[in-house]
């Protein structure tokens, strides 16, 4: 029994189809984590700059620019650190702060550090 090429022609369709939709596929999951991580840069940066005007402001507020001990300094840093947070998670309960956001903070903290220690040297 001998068959139709055009069984073989649309078989072949299929498969190009079938590829061509693979590679849509995987060029979606690409664009999603890229879009996903973008957005987690742009948060953390939000994040880090709000925490800095938190904490200028209150430091600017001070009679001498800076804070009187070391724990006020870190109480100060702690207290811009949760406003800025609540800031950025308004839609979330005040006891809720996802821990990313927190490591997210400190690392760019470390970062702008070491950005400030490059540019001084």
């Amino acid at each position: 029994m001998t068959y139709p090429d055009e069984m073989f022609d649309e078989a072949a369709r299929k498969e190009k189809e079938k590829k061509v939709l693979q590679i849509a596929k995987d060029a979606m999951d690409t664009y999603d984590k890229a879009f996903k991580e973008l957005a987690r840069i742009e948060r953390s940066e939000r994040i880090l700059e709000r925490y800095n005007q938190f904490y200028n402001t209150e430091c600017s507020s001070l009679a001498h620019g800076t804070p009187i001990t070391p724990e006020f300094q870190q109480a100060m840093t702690l207290e811009c650190m949760l406003d800025a947070l609540r800031c950025e998670n308004l839609n979330h309960e005040f006891d809720i702060i996802p821990t990313d956001d927190i490591s997210n903070l400190i690392d760019g903290l470390y970062q702008q550090g070491k950005d400030f220690l490059e540019k001084i040297k």
